[in-house]
C-alpha cells in the first residue's frame, strides 16, 4: 500500500510540474496549440490518477463493505463515486 500511495505522490508531483509549465507558457505567450496539446496531457495524466485511485477504492472499500450486510448501499456509493468521477 505505502509503495501505492508514494507512486501516486510522484505522479500528482508530475502533473503539478505540469501544470506550472502550462502556466510558464502562457505567461510566455506560447502558441494556443502547444499549450492545448500540454492541456490534454496533464488531463490524462489526471485521469490516470483518479482511475488508479478508483481502482484502489473499489477493490479495497467497496470489496469490504459488499462482505458486510450493507451490499446495496455499497453499488450505490460505488456508482455515486463513478458518475461524480466521470463528469
Amino acid at each position: 500500500m505505502e509503495d501505492n500511495k508514494k507512486g501516486i505522490i510522484n505522479r500528482l508531483r508530475r502533473i503539478e510540474g505540469q501544470i506550472k509549465g502550462i502556466e510558464k507558457m502562457v505567461e510566455e505567450e506560447k502558441f494556443c496549440g502547444d499549450v492545448l496539446i500540454q492541456i490534454s496531457a496533464a488531463k490524462s495524466a489526471l485521469n490516470k490518477v483518479g482511475g488508479i485511485i478508483l481502482e484502489k477504492y473499489t477493490c479495497e472499500c467497496i470489496k469490504s463493505k459488499m462482505q458486510s450486510s450493507e451490499p446495496e448501499e455499497a453499488l450505490d456509493e460505488l456508482i455515486d463515486i463513478i458518475i461524480k468521477y466521470t463528469k
